[in-house]
């Protein structure tokens, strides 16, 4: 968990956002806190972009009130504590690498230096001589973390930050981002790769048809959207089995597959119980949550059956 200490950095209260008769956001509150990583997440059209902008003070809310230090997100003072990373990756003709960020870096009043910049994002010294337009895909997603870090801002940003990135490449971006939160500093990032939200985030904030979903750490989402199996090798009729799961309490299905014996149940305890009262030599038993992605089917189905 990174070093999280409870003052609040963001709150958004009562927030609503339209365009023309179509609500984007609708009636959202939350905070976050100094020092934590926090995913916000949701299907496309969902309002996490909308949500994101207004933060960035790109877009002006209808209704409620956008907080970033405690004060308006357009003011100067707070624009100098954050730092940005978007999808869309622009860089200025006739420019190279360092002279790019030299510029970003003078208008911030404590910036890092050029060195821990590229420490930081990875830029080789190579690339940081390069002709900006003439980076790739990749260089550029480079600098564009490069440019969010430079100002050493206490807030970033990070927009579907990893798109484009190969394993090795995505793998490093995480393990910096891990060292920033662990100097204090606070992340916001969206991502459609929902693994790394569960592997990273230390709170989930899960937007759906404009509105806050479900908000609380992984673990706690998954245990209340998804629903946990039992796994185990056993040797004895697998059908017996099967039947004696199915008549306990929590036991919504028991299915086979290479060789294990799946009991999926609320309460894997009272499952495992019965096995050992019946006797059974159950071995290699495995308990595992369900995925976030299920969770996030999970809800966004719910939700919209409930329409």
């Amino acid at each position: 968990m990174s070093n999280v200490s409870g003052e609040p950095i963001v709150a958004l209260k009562q927030v609503t956002k339209r365009f023309g008769n179509k609500i984007a956001v609708n009636q959202v509150s939350f905070t976050i806190e100094k020092g934590s990583i926090t995913a916000i997440l949701g299907p496309n059209g969902a309002g996490k972009s909308t949500a994101i902008s207004m933060m960035l003070g790109l877009k002006d809310a209808n209704e409620g009130v956008v907080e970033l230090f405690g004060q308006n997100p357009k003011d100067l003072k707070v624009r100098e504590r954050i730092g940005a990373m978007l999808q869309e990756v622009s860089v200025m003709d006739s420019l190279k690498t360092r002279e790019i960020i030299n510029l970003i870096r003078g208008y911030y009043p404590n910036p890092l230096t050029l060195d821990e910049i590229a420490n930081l994002s990875g830029l080789s010294a190579e690339e940081l001589n390069k002709w900006a337009v003439k980076m790739s895909g990749g260089q550029k997603r480079k600098l564009s973390f490069a440019l969010a870090i430079a100002g050493n801002p206490e807030l970033l940003f990070f927009d579907e930050p990893t798109v484009g990135l190969d394993t090795t490449a995505r793998r490093l971006f995480w393990q910096t981002v891990r060292q920033l939160a662990d100097q204090g500093k606070t992340i916001l990032f969206t991502t459609h790769y929902l693994q790394e939200a569960d592997d990273m985030a230390d709170r989930i904030i899960l937007f759906h048809n404009g509105q806050v979903a479900a908000d609380g750490t992984p673990y706690a989402i998954k245990s209340k959207l998804t629903r946990r199996s039992l796994s185990f090798i056993v040797d004895a009729d697998h059908h017996e089995v099967q039947q004696l799961l199915l008549e306990v309490p929590g036991v919504s299905d028991v299915h086979e597959q290479s060789g294990r014996l799946y009991a999926v149940t609320d309460d894997t305890d009272t499952a495992l119980a019965a096995l050992f009262r019946a006797g059974l030599a159950v071995r290699d038993i495995r308990i595992e949550q369900g995925s976030l992605d299920e969770a996030f089917d999970q809800l966004t189905m719910n939700q919209e059956e409930a329409v």
